[in-house]
C-alpha cells in the first residue's frame, strides 16, 4: 500500500513531499492548511448529520457469530477535530515542513461503482440516465508537484466541453493534501461555496482506487440537491497526471 500507492515511482519519495513542494512554491502557510482540514471535517460531519450521504452509500451487512453488523456511515470524519488540535500536530514528511497527518488525506478503505453506457443502450433497456459525461481531460505535470494537476486538467475539460467556469454549478476536487488543494485553488480561484461542500479527501478519506468514482457520484448528487446543470470532478495522481470530467445533470 505505502510503496504502490503513496510513494512516487519517479521521484522516489512520499507524496507528502510533493505537497511540501507545493506549499513552498505557492507560499501556503501551515495555518491555511489546518483551516482547510478543519473545514473538510466539519463539512463532512454536517453532511452526515443532515443525512446527505444516505443517497450515496449502499449499506454493507457483515454477519459474525453474535450479530449482524450494518456499515452505512463513513468512519473517518472526526467529531473531536479542532484548529487547536490540528495546530499541535508535527510535520511528518520534512522536519521543518507544514504538512501533517491532520492536514493530509488519510489511509482508508472504500469502494465505489458507476454504471456507464450509451444513450441508445439506456433507452433500449428502459433506463433513465442520471447524468451525461460531457467531456474528459487529462493533463500531466512534473511529478515533484503532482498535486497541481487539476488546476490544468479542469480548464482543459471545460474547453473540450465548450463551457466556461461560470457555467459550472459545482466542483468536487479531491483533497489529497490541504497544500495540494490550496495550490490548485490559487490558480483556479474558485468560490468555496461551490467546491467540496460535504467534505473531501481530508474529512471523508481517500481510498486511492475508489476516489475517482466517488467524487463523480458525489458531484452528481450535489448537483441534484442544488438543481444545478453542470458539475466537474477532478483529482491528481502520483507521477504527475491529473484527470477532470465534466458531467451534466439529467435528473
Amino acid at each position: 500500500m505505502l510503496y504502490d500507492g503513496l510513494v512516487c515511482a519517479i521521484e522516489g519519495y512520499h507524496m507528502g513531499v510533493t505537497a511540501e513542494n507545493l506549499a513552498k512554491e505557492f507560499s501556503i502557510s501551515r495555518e491555511e492548511q489546518d483551516e482547510l482540514a478543519f473545514l473538510s471535517h466539519t463539512r463532512a460531519l454536517e453532511a452526515q448529520r443532515k443525512g446527505i450521504f444516505k443517497d450515496e452509500i449502499v449499506p454493507v451487512e457483515i454477519q459474525n457469530k453474535k450479530e449482524t453488523i450494518i456499515i452505512d456511515t463513513d468512519e473517518h470524519p472526526r467529531n473531536d477535530i479542532s484548529i487547536e488540535r490540528l495546530s499541535k500536530m508535527k510535520p511528518v514528511f520534512i522536519k521543518d515542513g507544514s504538512v501533517t497527518a491532520g492536514n493530509s488525506s488519510s489511509v482508508n478503505d472504500g469502494s465505489a461503482a458507476l454504471v456507464m453506457t450509451t444513450l441508445e443502450k439506456a433507452q433500449q433497456l428502459g433506463l433513465k440516465p442520471l447524468a451525461k459525461v460531457v467531456s474528459i481531460a487529462n493533463f500531466g505535470v512534473e511529478p515533484r508537484i503532482m498535486g497541481i494537476g487539476p488546476a490544468y486538467a479542469i480548464p482543459k475539460s471545460l474547453d473540450y466541453a465548450g463551457l466556461t467556469a461560470e457555467a459550472i454549478d459545482y466542483y468536487e476536487i479531491n483533497e489529497a493534501f490541504a497544500a495540494q488543494f490550496l495550490a490548485v485553488n490559487r490558480l483556479l480561484n474558485l468560490n468555496m461555496d461551490k467546491v467540496n461542500n460535504n467534505g473531501s479527501g481530508i474529512g471523508i478519506g481517500h481510498p486511492v482506487g475508489c476516489t475517482g468514482a466517488r467524487i463523480i457520484q458525489a458531484a452528481l448528487m450535489e448537483l441534484k440537491r442544488r438543481n444545478g446543470q453542470y458539475g466537474v470532478a477532478s483529482l491528481c495522481v502520483g507521477g504527475g497526471p491529473a484527470m477532470s470530467v465534466v458531467i451534466e445533470n439529467l435528473i
